[in-house]
C-alpha cells in the first residue's frame, strides 16, 4: 500500500503554454512520496523542458530546483526568462543557478 500524498502542481507562463500545446493540463495532481522529492525530479516527471524551468514556488516561497518537495506542499513551477524585476519581487533572483533558497 502506498503512502504517497496527492499534491496539486501548477505551471506558470511559458510552462503553462508548453503543457497546453502538448495536450497536457497546466495544473495537475501528483503523488509525492513520504520522504519527498527534489523539485527537479518532479519537473522531469511532468515532462517539463528543464532548460525552461527557472525556479519553483513551494508554499508561497521561491526556491531552486534542488529544493525537496514534501507531501501536501503547494507547488508551482516558474518559467525561465521571468523578467528581472518580477524575479526580484518574488525572490527568485539567482535561483536558476541553484544559489538561492527562497526568501
Amino acid at each position: 500500500m502506498s503512502h504517497d500524498t496527492t499534491t496539486t502542481v501548477r505551471m506558470f507562463g511559458a510552462l503553462h503554454v508548453f503543457r497546453q500545446e502538448h495536450g497536457l493540463p497546466s495544473e495537475t495532481e501528483v503523488a509525492i512520496p513520504p520522504q519527498g522529492c527534489a523539485a527537479r525530479v518532479l519537473a522531469s516527471e511532468l515532462d517539463l523542458p528543464m532548460e525552461n524551468v527557472q525556479a519553483v514556488f513551494v508554499n508561497h516561497q521561491i526556491y531552486s530546483l534542488d529544493h525537496c518537495i514534501q507531501p501536501g506542499d503547494e507547488v508551482a513551477f516558474v518559467p525561465a526568462g521571468t523578467p528581472g524585476v518580477a524575479r526580484g519581487c518574488v525572490g527568485s533572483y539567482g535561483t536558476a543557478k541553484g544559489d538561492g533558497e527562497g526568501r
